[in-house]
């Protein structure tokens, strides 16, 4: 052979090696993700080697999982033009389109692939991927498991089945089918043993479907793993506050915050400052999260979940205007925002704005749908809306002999969201054995509520009593006027005029005593947890006697869940003229008492579960210049959510204070109570 041919040989043979070497190295860099670096040196190797299929591939795949999926996308095209039966190419074009998010288009491109090899491991996991992308979670575990038939053990077809398991797990979820799901996320532990990721969507499961405890136990083998320890107490702290316990929380949280310098994972970094800093609004902790917040608004000031957390925090603080401002910002950065649009819309109903408050809840099931949080604040909201029936049967009697028994019926019949028709009847008889005196009063009346503006609403009734005594039958107007005003945050005025018969018992009834009334209700509360009422009644009759009523009292929240307050409440009563023959008319009298009041609130109580009240007070009463007398006062009610639509409780009551009939006597009420919806939701809606 010439030299020449010899040499030319050797220096072809010297360059094919120095390629391969080269692109070796570039499938290092697409191996260790080094996507930007492995674009580069593809670039550069088509330069010398346009036509260089292997190097044309190489470079698709570096510029696809860059995140240049459309050019990927284009360069494969290309490539399957120049070889349409190249099937390595088709895996990487089928691979693009997934990159894409061409899901329906990948998912017809890998059934073609499949049929032409059944067992291609990239052809089946691609397709296994692809169904999971489109939600079809039963088909892709079907899809997963036929590719690690093919290579069992893979550590990518291990982790696709993984995150397979948890999106049908969080489909369930959804949907609400909260023992499926547990049983998928259980059976993902059965193949990942205490994954991380599964026992934190399993925790977050139990948080939803509301079984505290099962997530607390959930959190606490998280928390086995010392690496997912401050994980893990995010999560107690929120089980803590669910549970009402909200000190512990608090306690919980900052064990996480103080490790914090010990963390370099940016996500936990911030997870544990926005648990800590919930934990201090929960506490009421206002100052000291206004403080951390500011800090974190100066170092961030454009991050959703810090305006969030500001958002919240003045939520709280009853600053609504505020909160919106911050919603609003945070839809600007991300109108899919889940904190952004269920938080607005919490704000804008709690300022009245019913309708912006609506939209807004739908907003978030738009992005997030069947949303339990969502749903439950549209529920909520509907039923404020919705036509219901309650009535009210009650029997009283005192040491007067006067006994009487009453019922009630009201029904509400909202018919847009801000107007609603009112009615009401009553039916009262009473008696009295040592005077033989009887008498019944029949009471009828139609009225409307209409809000006028977002924090005014007005509410009128008028109507007729019809009362039958021993020596009298008559008819008499009776009407009712209000007010009710949010002049500024944590305040609400109620101002109006209240025509009435007095209707005690039957001596008064006979005398037909027509009061009018004209009141106001002053209540502030505050945000270090007190509270003042206060109202007044000035009354003029028609037996040319005028009352003057003032009730005040200061109480302190101590508790949120129950609701627990203790206060002092103050009572002054003057009558222009004295009549106590008739009714208790004193020029002046005084009462005092302490109270304690402990509720567990009917609204906020789940379906199929007890609610109740109870109130204890003791004081004393001074009546004109006579002597101290001690007082007592007990209230108390016990009721039973039997649904959503249906609330029954007994109720009862029994005090010595003096009222309108006389001084020193023991007054003693009990009555039912029964409250329907007549629908599932607005008729209106």
């Amino acid at each position: 052979m010439p030299l020449k041919y010899t040499i030319g040989l050797l220096t072809l043979f010297i360059k094919f090696s120095v390629f391969s070497q080269d692109m070796q190295t570039g499938f290092n860099y697409l191996e260790t993700g080094k996507y930007a670096t492995a674009v580069s040196f593809f670039k550069t190797i088509l330069k010398e080697y346009p036509d260089n299929k292997t190097a044309k591939l190489c470079y698709g795949r570096a510029i696809g999982l860059d995140g240049d999926s459309k050019k990927a996308v284009s360069i494969f095209t290309q490539l399957l033009k120049t070889y349409p039966t190249d099937f390595e190419i088709k895996l990487n074009y089928a691979e693009s389109l997934l990159w894409n998010k061409n899901y329906n288009a990948a998912k017809g491109y890998y059934e073609g692939l499949i049929k032409e090899h059944d067992k291609s491991f990239p052809a089946l996991l691609g397709y296994a991927n692809t169904l999971s992308n489109l939600k079809i979670y039963k088909d892709a575990l079907i899809y997963v498991n036929k590719a690690l038939a093919v290579l069992p053990g893979n550590p990518n077809a291990l982790t696709s089945k993984k995150y397979i398991y948890l999106g049908y797990a969080y489909k369930n979820q959804q949907q609400q089918n909260y023992i499926e799901a547990e049983k998928l996320l259980k059976e993902n532990l059965s193949l990942f043993k205490d994954d991380k990721d599964t026992l934190l969507n399993l925790a977050n499961l139990y948080l939803i479907s509301g079984e505290l405890n099962k997530a607390e136990t959930t959190y606490n083998t998280i928390s086995n793993n010392p690496n997912n320890k401050t994980i893990a107490l995010n999560g107690l702290a929120l089980v803590k506050y669910l549970k009402g316990k909200e000190k512990k929380a608090l306690k919980i949280s900052k064990n996480a915050y103080n490790s914090l310098v010990n963390l370099a994972d940016t996500t936990i970094i911030k997870q544990t400052k926005e648990r800590y800093i919930q934990a201090l609004i929960w506490n009421k902790k206002y100052k000291e999260a206004q403080t951390t917040i500011d800090t974190l608004i100066t170092k961030t000031p454009n991050e959703n979940w810090v305006l969030a957390l500001r958002a919240t925090l003045n939520i709280y603080k009853n600053d609504f205007k505020k909160s919106i401002d911050d919603y609003n910002h945070i839809l600007e950065n991300d109108s899919t925002s889940f904190d952004g649009n269920l938080g607005k819309a919490n704000a804008l109903k709690a300022l009245g704005f019913y309708n912006e408050a609506y939209q807004s809840a739908n907003n978030t099931l738009r992005f997030y749908d069947k949303q339990k949080d969502a749903s439950n604040f549209i529920k909520d909201l509907n039923m404020s809306f919705t036509p219901f029936l309650e009535t009210k049967a009650a029997y009283t009697q005192d040491n007067g002999d006067n006994e009487s028994i009453s019922l009630q019926v009201d029904l509400e019949f909202p018919t847009s969201i801000r107007f609603k028709w009112l009615a009401r009847y009553q039916y009262r008889t009473t008696s009295n054995k040592i005077t033989n005196n009887e008498a019944t009063s029949n009471n009828a009346s139609l009225g409307l509520a209409y809000q006028l503006l977002p924090n005014i609403t007005f509410k009128g009734r008028a109507g007729i009593t019809a009362a039958k005594t021993n020596t009298d039958d008559y008819t008499q107007l009776l009407t009712d006027l209000s007010f009710n005003i949010k002049p500024i945050k944590l305040h609400i005025l109620d101002i109006g005029y209240k025509r009435e018969i007095q209707n005690f018992n039957a001596d008064l009834l006979d005398r037909e005593i027509v009061m009018n009334n004209l009141y106001a209700n002053y209540n502030i509360n505050s945000n270090f947890n007190l509270g003042w009422f206060t109202q007044y009644f000035y009354t003029f009759q028609n037996d040319d006697n005028n009352r003057n009523l003032l009730f005040t009292s200061l109480y302190y929240n101590i508790l949120s869940k129950p609701s627990l307050k203790a206060g002092l409440n103050y009572q002054y009563i003057t009558f222009k003229n004295q009549v106590p023959s008739i009714y208790f008319s004193p020029e002046k009298f005084n009462a005092t008492e302490l109270f304690v009041n402990l509720i567990k609130d009917e609204v906020i109580t789940k379906s199929k579960a007890w609610f109740y009240e109870l109130t204890a007070a003791t004081g004393f009463q001074f009546i004109e210049n006579n002597e101290k007398q001690n007082t007592y006062r007990i209230q108390g009610k016990l009721g039973y959510k039997l649904s959503k639509r249906s609330v029954f409780n007994i109720y009862g009551t029994q005090s010595n204070i003096a009222s309108a009939t006389a001084a020193g006597f023991t007054f003693t009420e009990i009555g039912l109570r029964f409250k329907w919806y007549l629908f599932n939701s607005p008729i209106f809606r």
